[in-house]
């Protein structure tokens, strides 16, 4: 598969396959080199307990590796790719994680989504390559099923008051829009004034590895 989530600035990485022919699990390098960083932030933002619903969970890598490491939380995947969605359940089988879920097909321009409830929203890796309306989207469903206080903590490449923060994301947000005029780094400033319209306050912004953000945002009472 060649999944654009996949592929690092430098256009390097990209998906591979499980060890046999019918094992539907799909791995991606990058997944190995970011997780510990957004452990770190995760750890500190999120509930105690309660259901964390991750948006675009690709490859099913990070549900596993966050789960393990944030029980008691409840890990609830999904993905709008059939091929992710059955990654994630494989990978969750032969881990034996008890505390993830089955994934939801939930397209993030598409609602309602199939879950009613979660204690704190988590995306990785998805607005930079997709449409706006799928960051309109996302904040409008979890707007629908997070308590006020809810933290939602987004990763990836953002701009900064129209600004890249490096020279490389530039490089990537240009290759983005070649293959997809309606995909790009995002700006924080335009990320934050959709989240306000849906309820959600810019809370904290970290400065993560490889010129990445995590954006937490808060739901408002």
């Amino acid at each position: 598969m060649n999944d654009p989530r996949y592929h690092s600035m430098d256009g390097e990485d990209g998906l591979s396959s499980g060890e046999q022919p019918c094992d539907p699990r799909l791995h991606a390098p990058a997944t190995q080199r970011n997780r510990e960083p957004i452990l770190d932030v995760l750890s500190r933002v999120l509930p105690g307990s309660g259901i964390v619903l991750e948006l675009a969970s690709g490859t099913g890598e990070h549900a596993i590796w966050l789960a393990q490491h944030l029980r008691p939380l409840v890990w609830q995947p999904s993905d709008a790719d059939p091929d992710m969605r059955r990654s994630i359940d494989a990978h969750a089988r032969l881990a034996g994680a008890r505390n993830i879920r089955p994934a939801l097909a939930i397209d993030v321009t598409s609602r309602p989504w199939p879950i009613e409830f979660a204690s704190a929203a988590v995306c990785v890796n998805l607005l930079h390559i997709s449409p706006w309306t799928a960051t309109e989207g996302m904040f409008a469903g979890c707007a629908e099923i997070l308590p006020a206080g809810a933290p939602i903590a987004i990763y990836g490449p953002f701009k900064r008051h129209g600004q890249h923060t490096a020279e490389s994301n530039a490089r990537f947000d240009s290759s983005l829009r070649a293959s997809d005029s309606s995909w790009g780094v995002r700006d924080v400033d335009d990320v934050s004034t959709v989240a306000e319209r849906h309820g959600f306050v810019l809370e904290e912004i970290v400065e993560m590895p490889a010129n990445n953000l995590i954006l937490v945002f808060r739901r408002q009472g």
